[in-house]
């Protein structure tokens, strides 16, 4: 038996082996997403690029869940997990039906390119509601649990293998992506844009996937400090490496670092850029007869792509995988939508509520359901998504929710960009009347704005309406802010649903609605979680990811990557007070926080706190634990370190302890440092500050140590 048929070897052996066999044009064919069969060596084809961002996508039905951003409102890492566990489910389930079938194209492998663990350190930033949010920590914390969840847990085999991205300091602009240097100091590259990698090579994730951009000067998928200093020599990387798709051939034709594909194709694989997503790698045959780059560099490659196919057991007897018993009937399943539902229920936000919700039911005779996103199948997708088998709209789940007792009155009220809803009309906001007229006639306005990912989303989709995928600021597009003023004008109490993957300004919906819930891209049943919260089936729990700011006018321009530039980036940074704050979120029930015990000790701070369920509702609380010290090395603002999730009845009280790492601090030159002083400890259901106390009307326990 040769060496790479036999499980007993280890996978890299048996890469070795196998890569020995083959020609130096075999190994270069190999180095593309699309890698064609080799027959003699019993090697099929098999496609890298497949996506499962929030459930399988762009293969057929799957489950859908809600976007990234909406996933990590709920800051739950076990919830996380059990997401990924069923994206890599489904993922084999389709894999082995579509194999069997002789079908091995785009999106049928096993390769998930995903997380995004990129910091969403600006809102306007299109590709943000793809991520975790703004915070190191909880990107870190959620990104291992769902690298854990896709990877499995087998001692031996991969259930699928995920991927990393975007290596490394991208987050737009999207216009510039191919041809933009993020310009970083080695502070910020340590402090902010790097810690959430550190952590999926720390949580064993198979695959890294490069920026298009470049970072300090060089391309990222060809970056020496990146690729080889950082991700293989510090933190011991071990799997493979790929290049966003077509990124290689920016080298020369926008970055201009390069002359020549042969010269681009050499610099990448050089320095470690294994896969290459396109088809410039074709060119190596060249940059070899040049002298650029040597079969041995290539060889080492082609091992590293083999070894990951050797632990998904693609070579192995099926009998030996116990992943390739999963039939297709294990895809899109009840148990699946049931977890989409609860994922849609656990990642909405209250930002506001004067006391009408939830909505009573036997005080409503009619309701208006009004706005452009309100029966809008996109607005619950996102970007990256699957086919579900059902979608509930917040339109139809308003409708299940009520019954034949309440009258519902729907009106779109406006397009979601245009000014005209019909081309024909003769003037703008044609659809305004009639919305006008709805909430006159109503008791209650669910009223749904936001946006889609035909607006915001990545660059080179050409549906991204505006800036390339990027916001230009933060107001509603079109005649949104003239419906939203349209309607409260009514009187009638207006219970906003803001359906977007990022924040928004919502001044005025603060200052004029009855309540103000963010439902991001809620997944395929994300209408029946927002119906349900509004009246009463569940206590809301998600707690912000993202600062919410007044105006775009306090940013930074989008292409400063500087973390303290202008007022300051993300909560960590800001001096000026958000509209909503970094992991704020109200309930329909009160929690009490008392007893805040911390000590520091043998480089660790640990904390206890007890939380209680004071009010009349079950809900989840999202419990947490921010540091901050005088070193003037540390951030300016309290960073969240810990939090823990529990689901509390009436009454129920719950001991949280927390014990993290001695935080370090970083400085200029990226060391890493012990906190020259004592260091202050924040316990609460939401982040110190001014205003998450006037949100809440509560201080969070504090203590030093």
């Amino acid at each position: 038996m040769e060496k790479y048929l036999d499980p007993s070897l280890s996978f890299e052996t048996r890469a070795a082996d196998l890569v020995s066999r083959m020609t130096l044009d075999e190994k270069i064919s190999q180095t593309l997403h699309s890698a064609p069969e080799i027959p003699r060596l019993g090697l099929p084809a098999y496609n890298w690029w497949n996506e499962g961002l929030h459930g399988v996508a762009r293969a057929g039905v799957a489950t859908v869940f809600p976007q990234a951003i909406g996933l990590a409102a709920a800051f739950d890492a076990e919830l996380m997990t059990r997401l990924g566990d069923v994206v890599s489910t489904e993922g084999r389930a389709k894999f082995n039906a579509n194999s069997r079938r002789g079908d091995r194209d785009i999106y049928k492998g096993l390769t998930f390119w995903a997380p995004n663990v990129n910091l969403f350190r600006d809102p306007r930033w299109g590709r943000g509601h793809e991520t975790y949010g703004e915070d190191p920590f909880l990107i870190s914390l959620l990104a291992a649990a769902f690298i854990r969840g896709i990877q499995g847990s087998h001692p031996k085999y991969l259930k699928a293998a995920a991927c990393a991205k975007h290596f490394a300091v991208h987050s737009g602009p999207e216009a510039l992506r191919h041809e933009f240097d993020a310009v970083v100091s080695e502070k910020d590259l340590r402090e902010t844009y790097l810690p959430a990698f550190a952590a999926c090579a720390a949580a064993g994730v198979e695959i890294f996937m490069g920026a298009y951009n470049r970072v300090n000067g060089e391309p990222a998928c060809g970056s020496r400090r990146l690729l080889a200093e950082i991700l293989r020599g510090e933190w011991g990387f071990s799997g493979h490496v790929t290049s966003d798709c077509w990124a290689i051939k920016d080298f020369h034709l926008a970055h201009k670092v390069t002359n020549t594909p042969q010269e681009s194709v050499a610099l990448a694989i050089n320095n470690g850029c294994d896969l290459n997503c396109g088809s410039l790698y074709l060119a190596l045959s060249a940059a070899v007869a040049e002298g650029l780059v040597s079969e041995e560099t290539i060889t080492r490659s082609v091992t590293r792509l083999m070894t990951t196919r050797l632990k998904l057991g693609l070579f192995d007897p099926p009998e030996s995988v116990s992943w390739n018993s999963l039939s297709y009937l294990e895809n899109d399943t009840p148990e699946h939508s049931l977890l989409s539902l609860e994922a849609a229920r656990r990642s909405l936000v209250l930002l506001k509520n004067d006391g009408s919700l939830p909505l009573n039911k036997e005080t409503i005779t009619r309701i208006a359901v009004v706005g452009p996103n309100a029966d809008s199948r996109a607005a619950l997708e996102g970007n990256y998504f699957g086919t579900a088998s059902r979608y509930v709209t917040v339109l139809d789940g308003v409708r299940d929710e009520i019954g034949p007792g309440i009258r519902l009155l729907y009106a779109p009220g406006c397009h979601l960009h245009k000014e005209t809803d019909q081309p024909l009309a003769e003037k703008p906001g044609d659809r305004l009347a009639e919305a006008a007229e709805a909430a006159a006639l109503s008791d209650a306005i669910v009223l749904v704005l936001g946006l889609d990912a035909n607006l915001e989303g990545e660059e080179g989709d050409v549906s991204n309406a505006f800036d390339a995928g990027d916001k230009k600021d933060l107001r509603f597009p079109g005649l949104q802010n003239k419906l939203l003023e349209t309607v409260c004008a009514s009187g009638k109490p207006v219970i906003l649903v803001n359906m977007t993957g990022s924040a928004m300004d919502l001044r005025y919906a603060h200052e004029h609605c009855a309540a103000v819930i963010q439902a991001w891209y809620p997944g395929a049943l994300g209408g029946l979680a927002v119906a349900r919260l509004i009246f009463g089936g569940f206590s809301p729990s998600g707690k912000l990811p993202v600062t919410f700011y007044e105006t775009s006018e306090e940013l930074p321009p989008i292409a400063d990557y500087s973390m303290r530039a202008g007022g300051g980036r993300t909560y960590r940074f800001m001096r000026g007070k958000p509209l909503y704050p970094f992991g704020y979120g109200l309930s329909y029930t009160d929690f009490e926080y008392s007893g805040l015990r911390a000590r520091r000790q043998d480089g660790v701070v640990s904390a206890s706190v007890t939380v209680r369920n004071t009010g009349g509702t079950p809900a989840y609380e999202t419990s947490m634990l921010y540091l901050h010290s005088a070193d003037p090395l540390d951030t300016p603002n309290p960073s969240l370190r810990a939090v823990s999730v529990n689901f509390l009845e009436p009454g129920q009280s719950a001991e949280v302890s927390f014990e993290v790492r001695e935080p370090k601090v970083i400085d200029e030159s990226g060391a890493e440092k012990p906190i020259d002083g004592r260091i202050k400890v924040y316990a609460g259901g939401s982040a110190p500050g001014e205003r998450s106390e006037e949100l809440t009307g509560r201080k969070l326990l504090f203590a030093e140590v």
